[in-house]
This record gives structure tokens, C-alpha cells and sequence, in this order.
């Protein structure tokens, strides 16, 4: 299927050329709740961070087979630095299932790696708009604020993103955007 997946994204066909609806997203909202009070009772960063790759399994749990397969795909191509290529099979996605948060967030991702920090806003705001308990979505808007010099912004992301997980690697940045927030 992987390779018929491939041909249709070379070919330009998208979602409903060969599916026709998107089924709503599984809905992880419990399953997300235990794992954010696990993340906030973690004994340590090693604890907090197997909870945040537990959270990315529910977030990467797409609607159906064929949302799996445009996802997979695009984390396939991201990873081998073929950021065109990975767009096309979000661009798919997201056009395929409108309501799934995690389309919007991978597109995110690949414009803050393009360094297109004014288009991932728009996606991330998207994405929680959708999900507002992404912890992922939360840093990267963090980040993609912090890129555009906007600290204080950044830091009252960053600081929702750790009041679902206090562990998060980027926590050490929260100091550095609070000093630049009081200079302002």
C-alpha cells in the first residue's frame, strides 16, 4: 500500500481521489488526561519524557488507514530531509481529514525547519484549536515565538506546554524568555 501511496502523492491525488470522507479522530481525550497527571506526578526527566513519547503515540494515532499512511509518509520524507516531498503528504492529509490536529502540527514542523516561522503560527494555532491540550504543538508555538523574537508570547506558551508536563527538554529555555519578558 505504501508504494500505491507513494505513485498517488507523485501523481497528485489526494485524499478523496481515493477515499472519501475522514473519519473523526480517535478520541484519546482520557487516555491524554492520565498521562498529562502521570507527567506532572513524574519522579524525573526520564519518567516525564517516556510519558511525552506515550503522548505522541495517541497524537500520531490517525483517524484511518489512509490518514496513517499520509502521516507516516510525511514523517518518513521529513526524516530524510525531503521537506517538499513530506509538505505534499500533509498538504493530503489535512485536505483529507480537516478536524485531525496532528496534520496541522507535522505541517508546523516542517516550516519551523524551513525556518518559516510566520506560516507554522497559523498551523499551530490550528492544531490547538483542535487539540488545546497538544503539549508538542504548545512548545513548538514556544519556539516558533522565541524564532520571532517574541518572548513574552513565548514564554507564556512554553509555560502552558510545562503545566502538562513540567519535563519537557525545552523547560531549561523558560528562564532565558522570562529575562528577556522583564526587559520589555
Amino acid at each position: 500500500m505504501k508504494h500505491l501511496l507513494s505513485a498517488a502523492l507523485a501523481c497528485g491525488l489526494t485524499g478523496p481521489a481515493l477515499a472519501e470522507t475522514c473519519p473523526p479522530a480517535p478520541d484519546h481525550s482520557e487516555a491524554l488526561s492520565d498521562l498529562i497527571a502521570a507527567a506532572q506526578e513524574a519522579p524525573d526527566e526520564a519518567a516525564g519524557r517516556a510519558l511525552s513519547d506515550e503522548m505522541w503515540a495517541l497524537w500520531a494515532d490517525a483517524p484511518d488507514t489512509y490518514a496513517q499512511e499520509l502521516l507516516d509518509e510525511g514523517m518518513s520524507r521529513r526524516e530524510s530531509y525531503d521537506y517538499a516531498g513530506a509538505m505534499k503528504a500533509y498538504d493530503a492529509l489535512v485536505a483529507y481529514c480537516p478536524d485531525y490536529a496532528e496534520g496541522y502540527n507535522q505541517r508546523a514542523f516542517i516550516h519551523f525547519l524551513r525556518e518559516e516561522f510566520e506560516q507554522a503560527l497559523p498551523e499551530l494555532e490550528r492544531t490547538l484549536e483542535l487539540s488545546p491540550r497538544h503539549v508538542a504543538a504548545l512548545t513548538g508555538k514556544a519556539l516558533t515565538l522565541a524564532a520571532l523574537e517574541r518572548r513574552a508570547e513565548a514564554a507564556l506558551a512554553l509555560r502552558a506546554a510545562l503545566d502538562l508536563n513540567p519535563w519537557l527538554g525545552e523547560r531549561h529555555l523558560l528562564p532565558v524568555l522570562e529575562a528577556a519578558e522583564q526587559e520589555l
